[in-house]
């Protein structure tokens, strides 16, 4: 869970933002952007930024405050699984980003991956969305959900770009050191057990049993919003 600060400090922001959207008094305006100043102070003494940091990211935020939408990829070759290492932080997470406008969800996926890796894929299903905020990431001074795809390899070749200086495919129990802004060690082995369990229908019971049993499944997080319904490209 995050921080009672980093809340205080979202819901601070959010509020400014949507205030300085809609007011039209300047002394309405005057004391959203005050609400605003309080929320950098508050980011820059928890986070070791600075003011002028923090204040800027906010300032070039406008319009009502939504959560932001970040997209991964699970995309596997002969049981592994893609993972792409960050220039950032030199850490391994599934390919994606922050989706644009105008783009569906399948969509984005599809081509941050691509912009990532060099690989090309198709959107197959949607396995899991959920809350950024609960599943223990680094402080981050925005909302966000993010989504997970199952993505089907189709063609393209390894490619770094200017965001990733790696790209490998990896087994389920060999997981390099993640970028944990972005994903988790716990995301990884469901999203690799959600693939196996799909290839184990076909298997006998005890065999489905065991596989969900060794890849986590069983400990899947409550505020995972689970479905699997295909992909629609319009």
């Amino acid at each position: 869970m995050n921080p009672a600060w980093l809340d205080w400090m979202k819901r601070l922001q959010a509020i400014a933002q949507t205030g300085l959207t809609f007011a039209a008094d300047p002394y309405d305006i005057e004391r959203y952007e005050e609400i605003r100043e309080i929320a950098a102070e508050i980011a820059a003494g928890h986070s070791g930024a600075s003011f002028e940091h923090i204040g800027g990211l906010f300032a070039n935020q406008s319009g009502y405050a939504t959560p932001k939408v970040d997209v991964r990829g699970a995309v596997f070759r002969d049981d592994m699984i893609l993972l792409v290492k960050e220039r950032s932080d030199g850490g391994w997470t599934l390919p994606g980003g922050w989706a644009d406008v105008g783009d569906s969800p399948g969509d984005a996926v599809v081509r941050e991956i691509a912009e990532e890796s060099g690989y090309l894929t198709h959107a197959v299903k949607l396995l899991a969305l959920y809350d950024r905020n609960k599943h223990g990431h680094p402080p981050y001074p925005f909302h966000a959900y993010k989504l997970f795809f199952l993505c089907e390899l189709i063609g393209g070749a390894a490619a770094t770009s200017g965001e990733t200086e790696a790209i490998e495919f990896f087994r389920e129990d060999a997981l390099p050191d993640l970028s944990l802004t972005r994903v988790k060690h716990g995301t990884s082995y469901f999203i690799c057990g959600r693939f196996c369990a799909r290839r184990a229908q076909k298997r006998p019971q005890k065999n489905m049993k065991y596989h969900c049993e060794r890849l986590h499944l069983v400990t899947l997080s409550p505020y995972h919003l689970v479905t699997e319904p295909e992909v629609q490209h319009d």
